[in-house]
């Protein structure tokens, strides 16, 4: 009887673990799916802050909602890790007496253009900071001697719509929470030449023309992360009409 007894519980117990174990693969499953689904078919009509500098032919093919490589639900949800990091980073300027936060998340004014969001606008007690503040890995961390070229591009047309003349580039180590910033000042050039690119581009996009590859394709860094990699390289490597190869891509599906 004991024996029996015994087994019985033996098999509950195998039972309790594999719905356990089916219930957390469950649990992940759709915590994933919840993340894939927020970003397929995000419809994009106006040019994001990040869009500055960029790969004109990525963004391009984004608005169009071109084929892309799934992104994995891993990278977003680092993503949303770092909006995290930037909560915590915000927390004690508002309690720092030196420091005063004049406005946190603040939209650029609203226009057809672009849309951006900066993480805050400060004051010192003499003079106004936009500040945006960037969260990265330990390796990357590591090796930051100077603020990256994309962030900078950012924060040159916040600076441009708020007309704010300097700016402060914070970077949080995700793994341990350093802090490494920049000081950056406006630079108008810099800001009215990354505005004529996205207007040119924006005439692309209306125009459906797929813009040229980039000059050092493939070996730019944005090739290797690019979710659009593979049509591109079915793309010529100039200039193509978009309609025209949207079928040909629709034909190899």
């Amino acid at each position: 009887m004991a024996k029996e007894v015994i087994i019985s519980v033996n098999q509950r117990l195998n039972q309790l673990k594999f719905s356990y174990f089916r219930e957390v693969k469950m649990l992940k499953e759709l915590i994933d799916k919840f993340y894939l689904d927020r970003q397929k078919d995000k419809e994009q009509t106006r040019f994001y802050i990040t869009d500055a500098g960029k790969c004109s032919r990525a963004v391009f093919f984004k608005f169009k909602n071109a084929p892309r490589t799934e992104m994995d639900a891993k990278v977003l949800r680092m993503f949303d890790h770092g909006d995290q990091v930037h909560q915590l980073i915000m927390r004690p300027l508002l309690g720092i007496r030196e420091i005063h936060v004049v406005a946190s998340e603040v939209n650029i004014g609203p226009q057809e253009l672009i849309s951006g969001r900066a993480d805050a606008i400060i004051s010192d007690g003499k003079d106004l900071y936009v500040l945006d503040i960037k969260s990265m890995n330990s390796m990357i961390f590591r090796n930051l001697e100077e603020a990256k070229e994309d962030n900078i591009n950012q924060l040159q047309l916040y600076l441009h719509f708020f007309k704010i003349p300097k700016g402060i580039l914070l970077y949080v180590n995700k793994d341990t929470l350093e802090l490494k910033e920049f000081l950056i000042n406006y630079d108008p050039r810099l800001a009215q030449s990354l505005l004529k690119e996205l207007n040119n581009l924006k005439s692309k996009i209306d125009a459906n023309i797929i813009p040229a590859r980039l000059a050092d394709y493939p070996q730019n860094w944005q090739c290797q992360y690019c979710q659009f990699k593979e049509i591109c390289a079915l793309a010529n490597s100039g200039e193509e009409n978009w309609k025209d190869f949207k079928r040909k891509i629709e034909k190899t599906e």
